[in-house]
């Protein structure tokens, strides 16, 4: 018998956080799948979340605001709907958090968390910008 080998997430690419967006767009967080060599597969019971807290008027308030608590949550949040992957390796799930048309301008913590089995594994320290619609 051949015991599948777990497929691990991360977050996220680049160019997902690194560019402004204004309020009304979408993040759109590709999750990086990371499948170990060997055989893979199986249905892990695996949950993919994002949410954006903020506004921050600095980077230095959101490092203060968020640095005895990363998962702190800011004024405002807009989260993404749970992403349940199948497991399978050649999968590239994404996480969509609408920012609303009302959002304030300022930096925003986007906070990711892998949910795998009842074990829960946040990230954070991702910081996103708004800024005003033209």
């Amino acid at each position: 018998m051949v015991t599948a080998a777990p497929v691990s997430y991360r977050c996220c690419e680049a160019q997902d956080i690194e560019r402004p967006y204004q309020p009304g767009q979408t993040l759109t967080v590709h999750w990086t799948v990371e499948s170990p060599d060997g055989p893979g597969g199986g249905h892990p019971q695996v949950e993919l979340t994002a949410r954006l807290t903020g506004p921050f008027a600095t980077v230095s308030d959101l490092k203060a605001a968020t640095e005895a608590n990363p998962n702190a949550p800011g004024p405002v949040t807009f989260a993404a709907a749970p992403v349940r992957p199948s497991g399978l390796p050649d999968e590239r799930p994404v996480s969509s958090v609408v920012i609303g048309p009302d959002a304030r301008p300022g930096y925003y913590n986007l906070v990711t968390s892998v949910v795998d089995g009842g074990n829960t594994a946040s990230g954070g320290g991702s910081i996103v910008r708004v800024v005003p619609r033209p």
